[in-house]
């Protein structure tokens, strides 16, 4: 069947300054450079390039131009060239289409239309160059009150098991056999320079990272792949993914080809064979079913760890929450719409779930208005993009957020959303060695350092800003954001009143 599919990208080869030294059919996984010798030319295949742009960064000669082809289709409103091209690849294949990272629609990005307040007089800010401002969090369940021995300085109350993050930014779930095992170094790296977390996502934990565990939150997903004692012991905390927000209510899918042998000893399944987790965790159909596994893991771990559930942004999100805390749950994680993945049908990412700043909020409220907030810690994740988005998550009622496709960006990432395919030209998310190997973990950890280095010193300068010496003062204080362009209802259901007021 021929196709009707135009090219995504077009090329432009610019044979004057090319050097012939052969380097973008060296870097290119999917195999759109050839070299003809009798014509000494290089050729491209428009059709296959994903717009990596890694031949156009390492072009030693500069000689290349990859640039979006957009003119293809006549110009309509309703039908997009994008609705037209996804008709033309199901009438084509017949199959589900596939797509990675976040939901890219332009759907309003509500962290744009809020602005964080300022002091002046009456509340003086503070200058974080001179004076400290305290960033350190606690993950984790807090007591209803504190009580002390006649000494008043011993403790008398017990105090449930805390992660403790010297930045409120942690990095988000990500399996081993979605990225690579240099990507995972990376990160977990990352985490033990800076003093936060990583999180293994549901691949299990492969053992050269056993050394960083400190740094590292272990999940239990529904195909409950690589957990076992050891693994849950290991971690400094336990995640039950119940949802996640590029895909609520979608299992998890790793390709056979993907499945190496490494992949295989860490996950316990056979080599090639696709490891598939279904939708839902099939021994938990209410809070009280949850409760059990939340108790059956303290309980294997000597209530050492605190165990938190992740649950994708949907329209009942309050509700849920409060289960999950009444549950015994130290912490949970909202993972937004806008959250990444390496694998969701095209049609879920785009359609289903709702905004992080909705869900966040809503869950906040819920928690405060049954008096229950300080028994749960709140991570919000999905589309974090930058420190502003970190203050106004936590001036919304989080207490610390995760970013995923922030840092995998950091590394190298360009976007290309083809994570699917295992083709990484950038040695990400992929499990081909000739291709894991151009990922230098220590570079990229160096990256992701500096990057959460940046965000932590913007992070002093916002609270110095609003005279805040400590993130505490930020969270759950609404009257510190401001709304510009949203609605009366938006509004209200995030809790804040309009610039202006």
């Amino acid at each position: 069947m021929s196709s009707f599919i135009p090219p995504e990208f077009i090329i432009k080869w610019n044979a004057k300054k090319c050097t012939r030294c052969l380097t973008c059919i060296k870097q290119c996984s999917f195999e759109v450079f050839s070299y003809i010798e009798e014509n000494d030319a290089i050729i491209s295949d428009n059709s296959k390039c994903v717009g990596c742009y890694r031949c156009v960064a390492l072009c030693p000669a500069k000689a290349l131009i990859v640039k979006k082809n957009s003119d293809v289709f006549k110009s309509n409103h309703y039908w997009t060239p994008d609705v037209i091209k996804n008709i033309y690849k199901q009438a084509e294949s017949g199959g589900v289409l596939l797509t990675g990272m976040g939901c890219d629609k332009p759907y309003p990005i509500y962290w744009d239309h809020m602005l964080l307040n300022a002091s002046q007089v009456t509340n003086p800010s503070i200058d974080p160059i001179r004076e400290p401002i305290e960033l350190k969090t606690y993950i984790g369940r807090k007591p209803d009150r504190l009580e002390f021995r006649d000494d008043d300085i011993e403790l008398r109350t017990t105090i449930a098991p805390q992660l403790e993050v010297d930045t409120p930014i942690l990095f988000a779930a990500m399996s081993y056999g979605a990225i690579s095992i240099n990507a995972l170094k990376a990160l977990a790296m990352a985490a033990e320079q800076v003093g936060t977390y990583c999180n293994t996502g549901e691949g299990g934990l492969p053992q050269d990272l056993y050394e960083y565990s400190k740094n590292i939150i272990v999940q239990v997903a529904s195909g409950r792949f690589g957990v076992d004692l050891d693994y849950l012991s290991t971690g400094a905390a336990i995640e039950i993914k119940i949802g996640q927000g590029a895909k609520p209510g979608i299992g998890g899918h790793l390709p056979g080809e993907k499945v190496t042998e490494a992949i295989s000893r860490t996950r316990k399944i056979p080599i090639g064979t696709d490891a598939l987790s279904p939708a839902p965790h099939h021994d938990i159909y209410s809070i009280e079913d949850l409760k059990q596994l939340i108790d059956a893991l303290k309980e294997a771990t000597d209530y050492s760890k605190p165990v938190g559930v992740k649950i994708a942004a949907v329209h009942n999100s309050p509700a849920i929450a409060s289960g999950v805390a009444r549950a015994g749950a130290d912490f949970i994680v909202i993972d937004g719409f806008r959250g990444g993945t390496g694998a969701a049908p095209l049609v879920i990412r785009d359609h289903v779930g709702i905004p992080l700043e909705f869900a966040l909020a809503a869950v906040d409220d819920r928690l405060r208005e049954e008096g229950i907030r300080n028994q749960i810690s709140i991570i919000a994740s999905g589309g974090i993009r930058c420190s502003a988005d970190v203050a106004k998550a936590i001036a919304l009622g989080a207490d610390a957020v995760y970013i995923g496709t922030a840092a995998l960006i950091a590394m190298g990432c360009h976007m290309c959303q083809k994570c699917y395919t295992g083709k990484c030209n950038w040695g990400i998310a992929t499990q081909d060695p000739s291709l894991v190997e151009r990922l230098n973990p220590k570079i990229a950890a160096k990256r992701l350092v500096n990057l959460l280095n940046a965000w932590t010193l913007e992070l002093k300068e916002i609270l110095g800003a609003m005279g805040m010496n400590s993130i505490e003062s930020l969270r759950g204080n609404r009257l510190q954001l401001r709304g510009i362009g949203l609605s009366d209802k938006e509004l209200e259901i995030l809790g804040i009143l309009p610039a202006g007021r």
